[in-house]
């Protein structure tokens, strides 16, 4: 590697962009993120990367200027890139065209547009091993900035590195989250004073270069500008002890003396091209032709050692462009911009015109408003939420007071919190004076605070959440009838998410506003109100038709709807003990989410259905979905779920005093569901170590203060716990109520559990019909560890009536299906019921990961279902070259070379469901018979 360009003393720094740079090479591709001030020695490290042998550079500048146009990064990076766009899955390619500007189409999620640039990258580095190199990171738009996060965080096995040079403004080391970090901080004394002398015409005496090493706190730029500057003879004497120089103001200083030096032609031309930034020399000379300025007055800047000309204009350093700007009259940059938005527009820019012409103005400008309000919808149009923001917040400042102001502002905020800028939608919203606005921006207003403190888990407003919802549904009432309807949607999400700690509102009254918002209007949504208002308020066997025409009014919606129904979908589906019919839904709606990029939908979908599997499916699944949160989340830059799901961790044989601990966090800030999740899962651990009496006075206050569908969830443990500790009456009861559902609804899967339930608590005359019909009901559905617990208590009831054979059998079976299903906490219980017999428990030895990491795990299943590497690749958010990595390395550590032998090796059947992650086994082997 080239390293002449480095400053002195960055040995350290050069070692680990050469192994960062090595690794691209040999297909171990990764990031880095330089950070550090102006001067500090970014530029000179992104050039020995430029250097590196065996590496083709593409170079990608940030341009505040460009701050606010969405995938503007982006665009200029694939087209570079171009010749591998045909190459990109269809989805992507869409999502990278639309964000490029080159195609018309459903606005992409940043996300999906970062996976196809991780592909364009992939498939470079393939044919050259390549470094991709970002200067100035910190003023790329927000969009481009989240894509190519994205690829740096999953580049993995590439023939490809990126690398990132920035200052650290305003948190942009934590948008960056899950980027390899690399501190540039101001050189050692020794080595300052070694560059010192090497730049300045004769050295210094040593108290004098020590002094001003100090001085400038070690900055290799101030130190090689101020060598040949007059002022290096001052800085011994300003007597400021150890505390470093402000050196930007003094190296602004200097360099507003360099360009003061030069004719005022040029200095006018300088400013230009300092109020431009994008570097774009035609719109900089159509500016300065409308300023009567000539192409020579660039040359001569150029000539004077102020810009660089080809292939754009660059400053020397932005410190040059950020002093003459700085020390210009507010009157003469509002001139050079009017200049450039002109030229803009007659370049048919409308992006660059906009952002221009809003710094020409003072006060408010009706026609600029206007003018930036259609270009925030122009960004929306391309996936640019972020972009979308700052510019409707623009729009909004150059507005006078009133509707038209207060509605870009509401805007402006819920483009925000769309992106997760929570900071900024909070200080957008609360600059709104909720009395005084109109009724629509009132309820929208109110919805983003609402959200807001779902977001940021403000206590009172997770369980005030669903009365603040039904207050912006009244609001929109009357005057926008869709809003009013989305907003009791949102009331009932956030009524399931507070449960019991729900504050401000009765579900009696949450009921009546859902049902009466279902009159609003016709179609799939009235629907879904009209069901989930009979969900809240009618008897069980009267609900039953509304709901399931709500759960299929759900699946008539477009995918891109669909997708954000994850709750209702897994409490209809819950209520009516459709099991299949859940998972069906919830799968639909992630891969939905997959295909669209949406990783923060997809991220909520998967925890809904990593629950969910724990009532009606697998532990096995319910922990592969728990851990594709994290993937997802890592994916995003985070490095854990928002809330952990605790339900699966008590499940999964987690220390009950940290299950204990994260559910009282979780009540404390409001999440009573999370709360409610976890002791229901305690109580099954209780359950399965013969705890009877401990699950029955755990289990026993949700029984008593039911939930909607969660707590029939809850019966049968309950009245197993009951029956087995001494409450015979309550078990019956209970039971009794369970069977009722059962009528009602129709579902196998109720019908097992209830029948098992009267096994339990019923007479030993009808307990064997009870037992057998349970089995028999739940041998068709997804509930494999019910189905397990029937076959184990049916094995416990005959081992007690002395038939040791028959009960042997039943507990064989019971002990396959725990083992598959992953339900391990049940084994030992099992284990001893068949000692007692003096059966052997050695039965279908539970699923091992033979050696596999979790990505790796997650990829073995996919492919043994039959996915294809792209497939698997856009469902983990990952390039086919990882998966195909991965998979060499499965191949070796499970000793097979074909995916049938992989599929037979893991014992996962085949997925009937092309996508979907991970796979369903709605057959597994364990049978009844």
């Amino acid at each position: 590697m080239e390293t002449a360009a480095a400053p002195v003393g960055r040995d350290e720094e050069l070692r680990r962009l050469a192994t960062l740079l090595g690794g691209a090479r040999n297909g171990r591709g990764g990031s880095l993120l330089v950070l550090g001030e102006p001067g500090i020695g970014k530029t000179c490290l992104l050039t020995a990367a430029t250097r590196a042998p065996g590496l083709a550079t593409i170079h990608l500048d940030g341009y505040e200027s460009e701050s606010t146009i969405p995938f503007a990064a982006v665009q200029r990076l694939v087209s570079l890139l171009r010749e591998h766009c045909e190459g990109l899955p269809e989805r992507q390619r869409q999502a990278v065209r639309v964000a490029s500007g080159q195609a018309d189409g459903p606005a992409p999620d940043r996300f999906l547009v970062g996976l196809g640039v991780l592909g364009l990258l992939a498939a470079a580095g393939a044919r050259t091993p390549v470094v991709c190199v970002v200067d100035d990171a910190h003023l790329i738009d927000a969009e481009s900035l989240d894509a190519l996060a994205f690829v740096a965080r999953r580049l993995a096995v590439e023939n490809a590195a990126v690398v990132f040079a920035a200052r650290d403004d305003g948190g942009f080391a934590e948008r960056m989250g899950g980027v390899p970090r690399l501190g540039l901080t101001g050189l050692d004394p020794e080595a300052a004073a070694q560059l010192l002398n090497r730049s300045a015409e004769r050295p210094l005496a040593p108290s004098a270069a020590a002094a001003i090493a100090r001085a400038t706190g070690g900055n290799p730029l101030a130190l090689i500008d101020l060598a040949g500057d007059a002022l290096v003879h001052e800085l011994p004497d300003l007597g400021l002890g150890g505390a470093p120089v402000p050196v930007g103001r003094h190296l602004e200083e200097h360099y507003v003396r360099q360009v003061r030096r030069a004719d005022p032609r040029v200095q006018t031309w300088v400013l230009l091209a300092a109020a431009d930034s994008t570097g774009n020399i035609d719109l900089v000379t159509a500016a300065a032709a409308d300023l009567g300025l000539g192409p020579d007055d660039g040359d001569r800047a150029e000539v004077a050692g102020l810009v660089e000309l080809q292939p754009v204009v660059r400053f020397r350093h932005p410190l040059v462009r950020s002093a003459v700007y700085n020390a210009a009259p507010g009157a003469e940059l509002r001139r050079m911009h009017g200049a450039l938005a002109r030229a803009a527009e007659g370049l048919g820019m409308v992006e660059t015109e906009a952002w221009h012409a809003a710094r020409t103005v003072m006060g408010t400008d009706p026609a600029v408003a206007d003018r930036l309000a259609h270009t925030a919808d122009l960004a929306a149009r391309r996936g640019g939420l972020a972009s979308r923001a700052t510019i409707l917040t623009r729009a909004a400042e150059l507005t006078a007071p009133g509707p038209v102001r207060d509605a870009r502002q509401v805007g402006a905020a819920e483009a925000a919190l769309a992106v997760g800028a929570a900071h900024v939608a909070q200080r957008l919203v609360g600059e709104i004076d909720l009395p005084a606005v109109d009724p629509v921006t009132q309820g929208r207003a109110l919805a983003v605070r609402t959200a807001l403190s779902l977001f940021t888990a403000d206590t009172e407003g997770v369980r005030g959440a669903t009365a603040a919802n039904l207050r912006a549904a009244d609001a929109f009432h009357g005057q926008d009838a869709e809003r009013e309807q989305v907003a009791l949607l949102r009331a009932f999400e956030s009524c399931c998410t507070a449960e019991r700690l729900m504050s401000g509102v009765t579900l009696e009254h949450l009921g009546r506003r859902l049902a009466a918002g279902a009159d609003l209007a016709g179609g799939p949504t009235s629907d879904i109100l009209r069901g989930l208002g009979a969900v809240v308020l009618d008897p069980y066997p009267r609900a039953v038709a509304p709901a399931r025409a709500a759960l299929a009014a759900i699946l008539a919606l477009p995918d891109d709807r669909m997708m954000h129904m994850g709750t209702a979908i897994a409490s209809l589906g819950t209520f009516l003990w459709d099991d299949a019919g859940r998972a069906a839904a919830l799968d639909r709606a992630a891969q939905a989410a997959r295909d669209s990029g949406a990783l923060q939908v997809l991220d909520t979908l998967l925890w809904v259905m990593a629950l969910s599997e724990l009532w009606g499916g697998t532990l096995r699944r319910a922990v592969a979905y728990d851990e594709l949160v994290r993937e997802v989340r890592r994916a995003m830059g985070y490095d854990a779920e928002n809330v952990p799901n605790v339900a699966v961790m008590a499940w999964g044989g987690a220390p009950r005093d940290v299950v204990r601990a994260i559910a009282e966090g979780a009540a404390a800030t409001g999440f009573g569901g999370v709360e409610a999740s976890a002791v229901a899962s305690l109580a099954v651990r209780d359950l399965a170590e013969g705890g009877y009496q401990d699950a029955y006075e755990r289990l026993n206050p949700l029984i008593a203060d039911p939930f909607l569908q969660v707590t029939p969830d809850q019966y049968p443990d309950y009245v197993e716990a009951a029956a087995r500790s001494g409450h015979p009456e309550e078990a019956a009861r209970v039971a009794r109520l369970l069977a009722s559902l059962a009528e009602a609804n129709g579902s196998p899967w109720c019908r097992g559990v209830a029948e098992r339930a009267l096994a339990l608590a019923g007479t030993d005359e009808d307990a064997e019909r009870h037992h057998v019909a349970s089995v028999e009901a739940l041998s068709g559905t997804r509930a494999e560890m019910d189905r397990a617990r029937s076959h184990l208590v049916y094995g416990e009831w005959l081992r007690r009536a002395r038939r040791r054979r028959d009960a042997a059998e039943q507990l064989r079976l019971a002990l396959a299906h725990f083992h598959h299903s992953g339900a391990e906490l049940f084994v030992a219980r099992t284990v001893a019921e068949l000692a007692a017999v003096g059966a052997s428990g050695d039965v279908d030895a539970p699923p091992r990961r033979f050696g596999l990491t979790a990505q790796e795990h997650t990829v073995a299943r996919l492919a043994s279902a039959g996915h294809t590497n792209p497939e698997i690749a856009a469902n983990l958010f990952i390039s086919p070259s990882t998966v195909d990595y991965h998979l060499r390395k499965v191949f070796q550590k499970l000793g097979v070379t074909s995916r049938r032998q992989l599929a037979d090796r893991l014992a996962a059947p085949p997925s009937s469901a092309p996508g979907a992650t991970p796979p369903s086994d709605d057959n597994p082997r364990p049978t009844t018979s």
